[in-house]
């Protein structure tokens, strides 16, 4: 089988295209390129040469991009395959940061790694590919999760590290996309890949996690002036100012700079007045929430009511909850338990045990 390998420069996308080889695959490795060069970009370029070289945590997104590029050319080359790269800057750009923007602005918090992996990295990307005349059977990457055919229906799971799961991130798949896809890191631990990496001495072996979609200030990338407006308790009592709405997250105890008897955490951004709501921590848990744009994986439509297991953020586990289907392509969920910080802009994914069932861009929380 041919296959394409996205090379992100780091241990997992490598030892992908490793195992892939090994099996008696003909791969092809590839990289895409989503750092422009103009605009927001030439800004952030221009004050980085002014400040001192600092080393890299690995950013998705950031000028250091062009290492990353080397380090998967690298071990394309330790690895005896071809190596192209491909410049989806301008999709990103348009799709994703577009998308990152608008969501920040409005007081909700989104997930630009959810909106790249269905949109770029597993659509964008390998058509370009393609475009170029790079003929493949499938398109591999260096997710921990997995996908199984069912009764010609592709199921996407967990991956068995409950640690390194990823399929939180990749829940906008579509059919046609994972049938496509191909995931050899989801029965494998993180420790057990850079072991494999490490024994066939790969360059990238102790190479550390990407920590973040960017590694700079998100102001940056959202390139707008100060707004000043008031930070408030519940009862509309003004507390102190702020510089922007977006500049908070929904659960944020850090850097609110209101002095309290008790910590004070950001409970509700207001886009309409401007105004940052903030309250003490008994008050910010909540159990249910209505998601918009759902997509689904595990079934064809949601109709009616389930039972499953849902997680509101990629580092928790999957909790009880109800499910009800709404009109408009929403959902309702009811999680047992209370949950903390439930924030409008992330997603909820839901499961079935290890079996991603679907989920949706959560825009209201009860």
């Amino acid at each position: 089988m041919k296959i394409l390998v996205g090379l992100s420069g780091g241990v997992d996308s490598s030892v992908t295209a490793l195992l892939l080889k090994e099996q008696g695959h003909e791969v092809i490795g590839a990289t895409m390129s989503i750092w422009g060069k103009s605009g927001v970009y030439k800004n952030i370029q221009e004050k980085l040469n002014k400040l001192p070289k600092k080393p890299t945590h690995g950013a998705c997104l950031g000028p250091d991009e062009k290492e990353d590029i080397e380090s998967a050319k690298s071990v394309a080359s330790q690895l005896g395959i071809d190596f192209h790269i491909f410049d989806c800057a301008e999709q990103y750009e348009e799709i994703v940061l577009k998308n990152f923007k608008e969501e920040y602005l409005q007081g909700r918090t989104p997930n630009p790694c959810i909106w790249c992996n269905s949109l770029i990295k597993f659509d964008v990307f390998p058509y370009l590919a393609k475009l170029n005349g790079i003929n493949f059977d499938k398109f591999a990457t260096g997710h921990y999760a997995r996908i199984e055919e069912n009764n010609g229906r592709y199921i996407l799971k967990r991956g068995v590290n409950p640690k390194k799961d990823q399929s939180y991130f990749l829940y906008r798949l579509k059919q046609e996309q994972l049938k496509n896809i191909l995931l050899p890191l989801g029965g494998y631990t993180k420790d057990e890949i850079r072991k494999i990496a490490s024994e066939h001495n790969l360059n990238v072996a102790d190479k550390p996690d990407s920590q973040d979609f960017y590694e700079g200030d998100y102001n940056e990338l959202l390139s707008v002036q100060d707004k000043e407006g008031n930070i408030v308790d519940r009862n509309g009592k003004v507390l102190g100012k702020h510089k922007g709405i977006w500049n908070y997250t929904i659960g944020q105890r850090k850097g609110i700079g209101i002095s309290a008897k008790e910590p004070l955490y950001v409970v509700e951004l207001k886009k309409d007045t401007n105004e940052v709501v903030v309250d003490f921590k008994d008050t910010m848990m909540k159990n249910k929430l209505i998601a918009i744009e759902t997509n689904w994986i595990g079934i064809e439509k949601l109709s009616g009511e389930i039972k499953c297991s849902a997680k509101i953020r990629s580092s928790s586990e999957p909790e009880d909850v109800i499910v009800k289907s709404l009109p408009d392509n929403k959902i309702l969920v009811e999680f047992i338990n209370m949950q903390r910080a439930i924030s409008p802009g992330q997603s909820v994914v839901l499961y079935d045990n290890d079996i991603v069932l679907g989920g949706g861009i959560i825009d209201e929380v009860k």
